[in-house]
């Protein structure tokens, strides 16, 4: 299936892009365009799971035996429901195995894992689809990786995989490519731009979903953004970054937008991780089997919405810290804080 034809005429101010293109030729003029709406969500890292599928008091997985699976997406559920196809960054191992963990070569080092029953935090709450693409899913080597898979699979959830599978999302015959991936450095361009080059034959629409960056950085670094935007240079209709576990800012580049990082979101690796996050919407106006209008929103969320993680993301209320993280994402201000 090749891409249509998409062309951008203008940038909505804050909270969205619309682009928008003229009508396409027909040999029947009289006849009425079908026309139709997708809107997807995307949020940053969701771990769940604590580390070394600790059970302490305050860990994630002690919230998960006190409380029913819709507690921790309970106050975002309604945003989930209300979009087509909400996509989440699922970064830990789901395993009831007694498993080792993996060596790694890094300092200080972390793995996590957890029973396949917390795979119902995302299915109770109108997740449809995960990215298996980041550095934690293969903490506890092949067997969890493929106990994490099955879990997912029975689940009944979409998923992505790093240079693997593509996960793919449908409506009205309109198909849209999620290329799941991690980005390191320069050396891992490629590889991603052969993915987006196998979408394009099956979809109608791609999308870059990466893993990559460094962690704690508000700003994402050099080589990054020029890794981003030549992936747009190469066929990508929106690029969305994570990892980093904080918010880094969108850009408009040629058009087409590019977010960095959107940070943690339901994250179960930190009892006070920095406490910002948003969900990242696009909605996509088709007509004829062509994106007529494009438009993006961006929802401000708490991570946690107790004096420490209660796990529990909740969109944010006071206008004055919607504005400063809005302002973060549009370049305007240093902190979203």
């Amino acid at each position: 299936m090749k891409k249509r034809l998409f062309v951008v005429l203008g940038l909505a101010m804050m909270l969205g892009l619309t682009a928008c293109g003229g009508k396409e030729e027909t040999k029947e003029e009289t006849k009425e365009p079908e026309e139709f709406k997708i809107k997807l969500s995307f949020v940053g890292d969701c771990m769940l799971a604590c580390l070394k599928d600790n059970t302490t008091g305050g860990s994630f997985n002690e919230y998960a035996k006190n409380n029913p699976p819709e507690y921790f997406l309970s106050k975002v559920k309604h945003i989930f429901e209300n979009d087509d196809f909400t996509t989440v960054n699922l970064e830990n191992v789901l395993t009831d195995q007694n498993l080792s963990e993996i060596e790694k070569d890094i300092t200080p080092s972390f793995w996590f894992k957890s029973n396949p029953e917390n795979i119902k935090i995302l299915t109770s709450s109108s997740v449809e689809g995960v990215s298996l693409a980041n550095n934690h899913t293969k903490d506890y080597g092949e067997e969890g990786y493929k106990d994490t898979i099955k879990t997912v699979e029975n689940a009944k959830l979409s998923y992505g995989t790093t240079n693997d599978k593509i996960l793919y999302y449908e409506k009205e015959g309109f198909k849209i490519g999620v290329i799941c991936t991690t980005l390191w450095s320069e050396r891992g361009t490629a590889k991603i731009i052969r993915k987006i080059k196998e979408a394009e034959e099956n979809s109608d629409y791609q999308i870059v979903f990466y893993h990559g960056g460094t962690e704690n950085l508000h700003s994402p670094e050099v080589w990054k953004q020029n890794e981003s935007r030549k992936l747009i240079d190469n066929g990508a209709d929106l690029v969305i970054g994570n990892h980093p576990h904080v918010l880094q800012p969108r850009e408009i580049y040629k058009g087409k937008e590019i977010i960095y990082s959107l940070g943690n979101f339901c994250y179960g690796g930190h009892r006070s991780p920095k406490n910002r996050t948003i969900i990242y919407q696009i909605e996509l106006k088709v007509e004829n089997m062509t994106v007529k209008e494009e438009k993006s929103d961006m929802i401000p969320c708490y991570v946690y919405t107790g004096k420490v993680n209660n796990y529990q993301p909740a969109p944010i209320e006071d206008d004055e810290e919607i504005k400063n993280v809005l302002d973060f994402m549009n370049g305007k201000r240093e902190l979203p804080y």
